[in-house]
């Protein structure tokens, strides 16, 4: 795995460090060009999308496991900044003149763009596990890179400046060749403000297809466990790996739900009613079984638990969790018809469900006594 990992990773961010480094001292870069183009785009466009595929298409916001990166309800709005700059960045790289003075101007804009999120990735990304590592190796060699050809293009506008008249037949075209003139300490923070009525056109477009006007700042901020996650609140108290939807049956009024004892799970004491110990039981054979499909199961069903944990003050009432009880006893009844179907000692295995681990060892002592007798 190292080896991979080192192939994959190290070599190319060394190698981009390197080249910043030489390109900061002598103003050009050390290796040839076509290399240095298969690295930019291996760096830029090729690692980001293996690692959003990776930690945030497809995955939900959770308390129990890797929450997604952007908010699923709001990454559609971020995805489109993130594929927009990298457009330009690979127009930049490959141009070989100096583009018309608009063109140029949003250029040049979507690099800023490609700046600001990457620094906000380093501190969103940064309290993930691993956060540090990830944030290093991916987004520190982006910004360096886009450092670079921000610089590479303010050198060739120069050069072309000095060789050629520039000018423009409108007033907007004027306009961007005047932007673009100025040198990088004033052109610079105007490309950023240049971004504000591009990102609000963009915010007003994304409502058509049912994004909030706040969408691309609700992407960082309605997650789980991250740098600009305002959501963590959610997750206090949460028991992971638990049966939701039985324990919020066994919360209903004792004559419909029907307590037998109470149990431990992770350390907090819960009140176990029978459906509650037959579902447990009925996952535990699934994960003996079928630890796959357990696997599968149990990332969906986590995402239950997720909506429950947002509207819990509704789950507190009584009767609410009477009605779930009545509603979770048919599948409580084809839970029992598969331990017993499947299983050699279902009563045994539902028994011991949350049981705590003194009682469990007591309990396996008391098995070896009787096996030796």
């Amino acid at each position: 795995m190292f080896p991979i990992i080192f192939l994959l990773v190290v070599i190319p961010i060394s190698f981009v460090v390197f080249n910043f480094i030489f390109y900061i001292i002598k103003g050009r870069i050390k290796t040839t060009e076509k290399l240095f183009k298969a690295f930019q785009i291996w760096t830029v466009v090729i690692v980001p999308t293996a690692f959003i595929l990776n930690a945030d298409v497809g995955v939900l916001n959770d308390c129990c496991t890797d929450s997604a990166l952007f908010s699923p309800e709001h990454r559609l709005g971020i995805y489109t900044l993130l594929i927009t700059y990298t457009l330009f960045y690979c127009i930049s790289i490959f141009k070989k003149i100096v583009l018309p003075p608009i063109v140029e101007l949003f250029t040049n804009s979507f690099l800023i763009l490609g700046l600001i999120i990457n620094v906000l990735l380093c501190f969103h990304i940064h309290p993930m596990e691993l956060g540090l590592f990830m944030w290093i190796l991916g987004n520190v060699p982006i910004i360096l890179l886009l450092f670079i050809e921000l610089n590479k293009n303010q050198k060739l506008l120069k050069r072309h400046i000095e060789q050629n008249k520039l000018h423009s037949s409108n007033s907007i075209g004027k306009l961007s060749l005047s932007i673009l003139k100025l040198e990088p300490i004033f052109k610079y923070p105007i490309l950023a403000l240049i971004l504000v009525p591009i990102l609000i056109v963009l915010s007003l477009f994304l409502l058509l297809f049912g994004q909030k006007p706040d969408s691309l700042i609700s992407a960082f901020t309605e997650t789980y466990k991250h740098g600009f996650s305002q959501l963590d609140y959610m997750c206090e108290n949460v028991e992971c790996g638990g049966h939701f939807l039985c324990s919020v049956g066994a919360n209903g009024h004792s004559s419909i739900v029907r307590p037998i004892r109470y149990g431990e799970r992770h350390g907090h004491k819960i009140i176990c009613n029978r459906q509650l110990l037959i579902s447990n039981a009925f996952e535990d054979l699934v994960q003996d079984k079928c630890p796959k499909i357990h696997n599968i199961i149990r990332k969906h069903y986590n995402s239950i638990g997720d909506l429950i944990h947002k509207h819990y003050h509704i789950f507190n009432i009584k009767l609410v969790s009477d009605i779930v009880y009545i509603l979770m006893k048919p599948l409580e009844l084809l839970f029992l018809f598969t331990l017993y179907t499947v299983d050699n000692q279902p009563e045994n295995r539902i028994a011991v469900q949350y049981l705590s681990k003194t009682d469990r060892q007591k309990l396996s002592a008391i098995k070896t006594e009787t096996a030796k007798k």
